[in-house]
């Protein structure tokens, strides 16, 4: 916001309560109430209103204060923010980050405990990341700030108490690119947000038990990072997807689809996606865990994988 006057925030409790989650703390002292915006609770207006912020020259970013509040917004991020560009000729960009906490928190209940990814991956035009640790979190909001395209920007809601050491210089990290988080030879598991958390712990009881998997953060859930993946299940021959997302029409559908159009060739077993059940997440806490993929799943999956 120092660097381009035209960066401005809105959505409920940006300002002065400094986000839900104190994303944007302190925020409103420095650069006032009409760039750090405090809107009403009213979704589909805030978000239209972005939209057309964005429209007229400004680089809004706008916060849900939870991901499936934005429900509310699908008209204007379908209609308005996705295809603008294109029904307008290309008169119109629409420069706007749409960002907020999504996933599986504890014990959230299942309205605030959607997977938003799966909603959003059809619409044309608009891009979908997801970080998962501070660094990339850092990297990847100033690159949707910067971009031209509209991007939806999803943070866990579990993962805001992770600190990290991030360079005091400047950074800004690829959209479009994925994260090897960890190389390996036997199998390639493909994750994103909280979820690699869960595969790295399944990681160190798998390397004690010999095997050697390696880990992508996909990061980009819209486009796929198709270059790094495909060289990895080159290299491996097996693939595993770990998501929180929903099993049916859920991203590891789609990622599934793009492997084996591209890379069929190359797998010797079946590609296997670990997902979260097709249910609403429950509100009981052990029941709750039983919804979503747990490292022991993990384990087993890769050991049958590599049999």
């Amino acid at each position: 916001m120092d660097r381009d006057p035209t960066v401005c925030v809105m959505g409920e409790d940006v300002g002065h309560y400094g986000g839900s989650y104190k994303v944007t703390k302190d925020l409103a002292n420095k650069y006032g109430d009409l760039r750090v915006l405090d809107t009403p609770i009213a979704e589909n207006s805030f978000t239209g209103m972005g939209i057309g912020a964005a429209m007229t020259g400004l680089r809004p970013v706008v916060e849900g204060m939870n991901m499936g509040f934005l429900l509310l917004a699908f008209n204007q991020i379908s209609n308005n923010c996705g295809m603008l560009h294109y029904t307008s000729g290309g008169q119109f960009k629409i420069p706007i980050v749409i960002r907020g906490p999504g996933g599986v928190g504890r014990q959230l209940g299942a309205e605030h405990s959607q997977r938003l990814e799966s909603y959003f991956q059809s619409i044309p035009g608009i891009q979908m990341v997801a970080c998962s640790t501070p660094y990339n979190a850092k990297g990847l909001m100033k690159a949707a700030i910067r971009s031209e395209n509209p991007v939806i920007l999803f943070e866990h809601v579990l993962l805001y108490n992770l600190k990290e050491r991030i360079p005091d210089e400047e950074y800004v990290l690829n959209l479009e690119e994925a994260e090897m988080v960890r190389p390996g030879e036997h199998v390639t598991i493909l994750t994103y947000s909280r979820m690699r958390y869960h595969v790295m712990q399944a990681a160190k009881t798998l390397v004690n038990k010999g095997y050697d998997p390696e880990v992508i953060d996909i990061r980009s859930l819209k486009p796929f990072d198709l270059h790094t993946i495909g060289n990895s299940v080159k290299k491996t021959h097996r693939v595993l997807i770990v998501e929180e997302c929903m099993r049916t029409g859920g991203i590891g559908a789609s990622l599934t689809a793009a492997i084996t159009e591209n890379f069929h060739d190359y797998l010797d077993a079946p590609i296997v996606c670990l997902s979260s059940q097709d249910v609403p997440t429950p509100y009981a806490g052990t029941l709750e865990n039983w919804t979503v993929v747990q490292p022991a799943q993990i384990v087993t999956a890769v050991e049958q994988l590599c049999q």
